[in-house]
């Protein structure tokens, strides 16, 4: 009996693990890289038309996979995807060639098309690089060819230098003006602060070349905790100049998934793995969390639940108790592109028991996804098992009730009306309302029963008018609808009115 028993136990378990429930909000995002045409735009040169469509695409596939947001790569390497602040040049990823104008302003085409869906949109930025190959020339008109003294070549690579209080003051102010002049919902780093070490011919690690700027600013530090108060310096003044300038606007960053491995600090991960925030990058993400620098992070664990040198589910559980007690919202960082590579990620559900392992904990607030062309391609069933699986209805993101807690006024008049078209439901705003998009329920049952998340029918951006056309009817049906009105921090409003149709 006691083996019956504890084989039926592992038989729930795994069954949990596949099929979790829903939450009532969720951070549900996928990372669309543009630096060597990763994602978008396909490759360089396409006409205006193309590059729209490939981007208008990559939207609804994240829209009819109930995702939530898209944290889109503006700033690959010290270049620009937006026309409003020009204090460097304009990608070659776009159109080929640096410097050379698209002809339009992507970056203000991204939002409009990502907020019709109502996705939140996270601007993405690279601080410090400036070229991504070795060898590859900083363009002659370029800011960095102006104020030698801010760069540093490493591996026949340029970077801005981290320790040159210029240079950090540089990007954060181009950062800043993008909050100021364009409507985002995020600002976004990854994992990029102080670059990767590389080895040299005798497999040693080959130093950052920064002696100018340590001997300048150091003022007596040992050297690894000086390039740590730098990449500080640079995330806390971000932070606030972000606040300042739209306090709405998110601030998040997505690391390497450990901080450091417990054999140097017994208050780190169970780990083994080859780099360290800590010591590798000189990121230390505990205190960015510790001072709520930051609104949210995205620990990019990109290992599977076998992997005991940086296993799944060690690294999710030490991430949890970092953000305990804090004003910082957590979401993980998954590998899509590992899907159908080694043995574990051949597994069909290796990331759906990623994300339902992450439901089991309420300080777990989301997903992120990288490798958006395997999802895209359907590759190993991830589409289908992702919409049938853990992401079968829309969600509402998660609340920061550290930036606002006071939720929009209820609306006035829902209306609904037959048409020959569908269901047209219309409604009016209280005066000096702040609601940014509506929520429109709908059931066939007229108590709503349940999580009320799994009634959402759509949700409708206040800036494209206070109606919408219901399509999806069936003749002899009776629908039940409820609208609510929510701000730019996702604080929801109440839920006061209800029409009752029959079509």
């Amino acid at each position: 009996m006691k083996k019956f028993n504890f084989f039926f136990f592992i038989f729930l378990m795994s069954f949990s693990l596949v099929f979790g429930k829903e939450p009532a909000r969720e951070f549900r995002g996928v990372w669309i890289a543009t630096v060597d045409n990763i994602n978008w735009p396909s490759k360089q040169g396409l006409t205006i038309e193309e590059q729209k469509q490939e981007y208008i695409n990559i939207l609804d596939e994240i829209k009819s996979l109930n995702m939530n947001a898209i944290i889109m790569q503006v700033r690959p390497t010290a270049d620009r995807f937006y026309k409003k602040v020009d204090k460097e040049p304009w990608s070659k990823y776009i159109t080929g060639e640096n410097g050379k104008d698209p002809g339009y302003d992507p970056l203000e085409f991204f939002i409009e098309e990502a907020h019709k869906r109502n996705l939140e949109f996270h601007a993405w930025f690279n601080p410090y690089r400036i070229t991504l190959k070795k060898n590859e020339p900083i363009p002659d008109n370029h800011i960095a060819k102006k104020n030698p003294q801010w760069v540093i070549e490493y591996d026949k690579k340029f970077y801005y230098d981290p320790g040159n209080p210029e240079a950090r003051k540089f990007t954060e102010d181009v950062i800043v003006d993008v909050v100021k002049n364009y409507d985002i919902d995020g600002v976004h780093m990854d994992d990029y602060f102080y670059p990767y070490p590389v080895l040299d011919k005798n497999k040693k690690v080959v130093s950052f070349p920064d002696d100018r700027t340590y001997k300048l600013y150091g003022k007596g530090m040992k050297r690894d905790d000086w390039r740590r108060k730098n990449t500080d310096m640079f995330v806390e003044e971000l932070s606030k100049k972000i606040k300042k300038a739209k306090p709405y606007v998110k601030f998040g960053i997505s690391p390497f998934g450990v901080w450091r491995n417990n054999d140097k600090d017994i208050t780190g991960s169970a780990t083994r793995a080859g780099a360290e925030n800590y010591d590798t990058l000189y990121a230390d993400t505990r205190n960015w969390i510790q001072n709520n620098w930051i609104d949210y992070i995205v620990p990019q664990i990109y290992w599977d639940f076998n992997l005991k040198v940086a296993q799944y589910d060690v690294l999710v559980k030490w991430w949890i108790d970092e953000v305990k007690d804090s004003n910082v919202n957590l979401y993980i960082g998954h590998a899509a592109y590992k899907i159908n590579t080694t043995k574990a990620w051949k597994n069909e559900n290796e990331l759906i028991n990623q994300i339902n392992y992450n439901r089991k904990y309420k300080d777990v607030s989301g997903s992120v996804f990288f490798g958006f062309d395997k999802i895209q391609k359907n590759a190993l069933n991830i589409k289908d098992n992702l919409k049938s699986k853990v992401y079968k209805d829309q969600i509402l993101p998660p609340t920061t009730p550290w930036i606002d807690t006071i939720a929009p006024k209820p609306i006035k008049n829902l209306k609904a009306n037959n048409t020959k078209e569908g269901i047209l439901l219309t409604w009016d705003d209280p005066t000096n309302n702040y609601a940014d998009y509506y929520v429109i329920y709908r059931s066939v049952n007229k108590d709503f029963s349940g999580v009320y998340s799994k009634y959402i029918l759509t949700t409708v951006k206040r800036k494209y008018g206070l109606k919408y056309l219901d399509k999806d009817i069936e003749k002899g049906k009776t629908y039940y609808y409820k609208v609510s009105p929510v701000d730019k921090v996702h604080n929801e409003g109440k839920i006061k009115e209800k029409v009752i149709l029959k079509k």
